[in-house]
């Protein structure tokens, strides 16, 4: 799980890959030596249930909080020269002006999430 905070913005980037296969969403196969093999599990209907699921906890979790989702898509996550499906989501914080970095208190609302994220899907 990476986590990046913007310095210039009240953003966060969650990259979450997929460490080990999920079975409940026909992801069995999860590593690969080219990030271009990584492309058909992104498309396959089982990672887009992933992503389904992924969005209603994400809705979930900052219905009530001051986190908003920017953007929650695919990523092809590499670590060395494996090659994995994974989450990207981007998150902003409700109402924080531009160009200022997100507060603590939304910062820690991030890693809540991520560590959700992570243990309610069971990807990591």
């Amino acid at each position: 799980m990476r986590i990046r905070h913007d310095h210039q913005a009240p953003t966060a980037s969650i990259e979450l890959p997929i460490l080990h296969p999920l079975p409940d969403y026909d992801l069995e196969e999860i590593e690969r030596p080219t990030p271009r093999d990584v492309d058909p599990l992104l498309a396959s209907q089982g990672f887009k249930d992933l992503l389904d699921e992924a969005r209603a906890v994400v809705e979930r979790e900052t219905a009530a909080g001051p986190l908003e989702i920017a953007q929650l898509t695919g990523a092809i996550c590499h670590e060395g020269n494996v090659h994995r499906p994974g989450l990207w989501l981007v998150v902003r914080e409700s109402g924080a002006p531009d160009h200022t970095p997100m507060s603590p208190e939304a910062q820690a609302k991030v890693e809540a999430l991520a560590t959700t994220l992570r243990e309610t899907l069971g990807i990591g």
